[in-house]
């Protein structure tokens, strides 16, 4: 993967501070153990991709927070339907990352989760065949796993298409993974909310205005509204980088 551009980001809550590091970032997302995390990029008018695409409305900002993002996880879990649209490869970080993340006693990469209810997954993509950590498939119960046992582990939780996301966050939780990064999309974020499950959303603010008929970054239904705190807030020029926390 290629180096991170560096961006100047600023803090301006609750501490001022100018042109922070990559280590000053990444030591406070390293602070809560055990977290879920979620990370997506928003237009200022809600609008959650460009042209079908979250990775159109990031800019270099969103790409740095996006790798520090993965820097500090155990795991990062993401929907097939994203891994597909946004045309995902195997998972590595940066060589920054890397020597940041050997420095610290930790696996050099981030294991890659992926679930589908469906198991719609192709065993033979560089996804598995060129991942430098072996994945992990999170599926229900009753598929055909054989494509899938010498290039990925698999996790059967739930029935149906209907993934049980806190057994799925219990198995790995079992398995050291603590730390956990979700990068969409909408509706496994939404499922992750509807179980209580998400600590933390760390969410980019583009500064563009969309309009259209973009998706948000969370689909499904809540029993209640979720009330959020914030932990801080970055600026990258006229982009800001919010973090929030569960109230």
């Amino acid at each position: 993967m290629a180096e991170a551009q560096h961006v100047t980001i600023d803090r301006l809550w609750p501490d001022p501070a100018s042109d922070l590091s990559d280590d000053a970032l990444v030591a406070e997302l390293r602070e809560a153990d055990p977290v879920l995390r979620a990370n997506f990029v928003s237009s200022v008018d809600g609008a959650a991709t460009r042209d079908g695409l979250s990775g159109g409305l990031g800019d270099a900002a969103d790409r740095r927070s996006f790798e520090l993002l993965r820097r500090a996880a155990d795991a990062v879990l993401v929907g097939a339907g994203t891994v597909r649209a946004e045309g995902y490869g195997p998972l590595r970080v940066s060589d920054a990352s890397v020597a940041w993340r050997t420095a610290r006693h930790l696996p050099p990469h981030p294991v890659f989760v992926i679930v589908s209810g469906t198991l719609d997954l192709d065993a033979g993509s560089r996804i598995f065949t060129e991942a430098p950590v072996r994945p992990i498939v999170v599926t229900t119960e009753g598929h055909d796993t054989t494509a899938f046992t010498e290039c990925a582990e698999v996790i059967e939780a739930g029935r149906g298409e209907h993934i049980d996301a806190s057994a799925a966050v219990a198995a790995l939780h079992a398995r050291g993974l603590t730390r956990i990064l979700c990068e969409g999309g909408p509706s496994l974020f939404g499922a992750l909310l509807a179980a209580d499950l998400v600590d933390e959303l760390c969410v980019t603010v583009a500064p563009s205005l969309e309009a259209g008929d973009a998706r948000r970054i969370a689909a499904g239904e809540l029993p209640a509204p979720r009330g959020l705190e914030l932990a801080h807030v970055l600026r990258a020029e006229s982009t800001l980088l919010l973090r929030y926390r569960r109230d």
